[in-house]
């Protein structure tokens, strides 16, 4: 039984759904009957003829555990929706239901951004300087002790909501307020924010804690703008084999944190040769479809073999695909402001793009550049300079 990502919205659109189908068409190809809940009719999951039984039913704990418990299937995946399953996974597991893949116990360790970067002080990887309160006083008294701007983190949100960089107190009473009324059952954690750095995504499949596949995706943009608006590189053309390395060591040792069985996506970021991770999400991300199809090698469908099949898992000998096939991948996103009266332009860590669009190059330029035109950006005539990052 398949959970989808449901409707489209910024920061969980046909992304997730691609990985659903994956993970459908995966699981047909192993001979098992396949059962999908998703309520969107724009999505390709929802054809009548793409799994042996379809709800086209809201995704929420109610609908979610009648469904299950009607069906009684073999187990239940979250890990291919986005965000919306998992914010469900901690109650589903209370109520016996079989989740397969990464438990729900893990999953709320990489959510709750408190007991995450406790879990990163215990296996002692870098992050950057945080704190968790429980009044405001405390909270100035930090951010000036440390000194701004912080990054307010709010836990268990789907495409950075209520995630805010404050510059001054004023800034984050009203953020913290913004936060919290969003995030009440959670805890929100207050970070420094580090500027000019580089940030890298991570996408990754595991097996009982050991990392079986990853791929590295470079930003164009500097750290502060959220990699869902943010244009990506991948393989990257920037990081030499020491920060490469220093990534695999981290993600390895994040995986056997957790004891991930399937899918997952950090965010780290890079400055003066350090390496501090920002997040982890338990799930596929939005770029598991781009990463997959640039290094032409099939994320969704080995965490799926991983999730179905234990003792599969345990026989897979990790596949170094980081390197790609010889093209590069380029995304880059779409925007509506222009449709969207007295909409804020600013890019921040709070997603607003709609839409992205992925080309390829022998070149990271030429990807780069048909990305831009594809995406509906007229190149000037004169007076343009076109950078993606430092010269080399």
């Amino acid at each position: 039984m398949v959970i989808g990502s449901g409707v489209y919205r910024i920061g969980s659109s046909v992304e997730f759904d691609c990985c659903a189908v994956g993970c459908i068409s995966e699981l047909r190809k192993m001979g098992r009957k396949t059962i999908m809940v998703n309520y969107n009719p724009e999505t390709v999951s929802t054809d009548y003829d793409m799994c042996d039984r379809l709800y086209f039913d809201e995704i929420s704990f109610e609908t979610v555990m009648e469904i299950y418990q009607f069906e009684d299937p073999d187990g239940l995946i979250l890990s291919m929706g986005g965000q919306l399953p998992n914010n469900i996974a901690i109650p589903l597991h209370l109520q016996g239901v079989r989740v397969l893949g990464t438990s729900p116990d893990s999953i709320d360790k990489a959510e709750n951004r408190f007991k995450f970067s406790r879990m990163l002080a215990e296996i002692s990887v870098s992050q950057p300087k945080w704190s968790h309160f429980k009044d405001l006083k405390a909270a100035e008294k930090w951010c000036l002790e440390v000194g701004y701007p912080v990054l307010i983190r709010p836990s268990y949100v789907l495409s950075g909501a209520a995630m805010n960089v404050a510059s001054n107190k004023e800034d984050l009473v009203a953020y913290l307020e913004a936060a919290t009324a969003l995030s009440s059952e959670h805890p929100v954690v207050i970070s420094k924010f580090i500027e000019e750095a580089k940030e890298i995504d991570v996408d990754a499949v595991a097996a009982k804690g050991k990392l079986l596949a990853m791929a590295v995706s470079e930003h164009v943009e500097n750290a502060g703008v959220h990699s869902g608006d943010a244009t990506l590189i991948t393989p990257p053309k920037d990081l030499n084999k020491t920060t490469l390395d220093g990534i695999r060591d981290i993600t390895c040792k994040i995986a056997a944190a957790l004891e991930v069985s399937g899918p997952f996506n950090m965010q780290l970021i890079a400055k003066d040769n350090e390496l501090k991770v920002i997040e982890c999400n338990l799930r596929v991300s939005r770029s598991f479809p781009f990463v997959s199809k640039t290094l032409d090698f099939d994320f969704v469908a080995l965490a799926t073999k991983v999730m179905v099949d234990s003792k599969e898992g345990d026989d897979m000998v990790p596949v170094d695909v980081l390197a790609g096939i010889g093209k590069f991948g380029v995304k880059v996103p779409q925007f509506s402001f222009s449709r969207l009266a007295g909409a804020d332009v600013t890019l921040g860590v709070e997603m607003s793009s709609t839409g992205e669009v992925a080309c390829f190059g022998d070149h990271p330029y030429v990807a780069y550049l048909k990305a831009m035109m594809s995406s509906g950006f007229k190149l000037p005539q004169k007076n343009i300079l076109l950078s993606i990052g430092a010269y080399k």
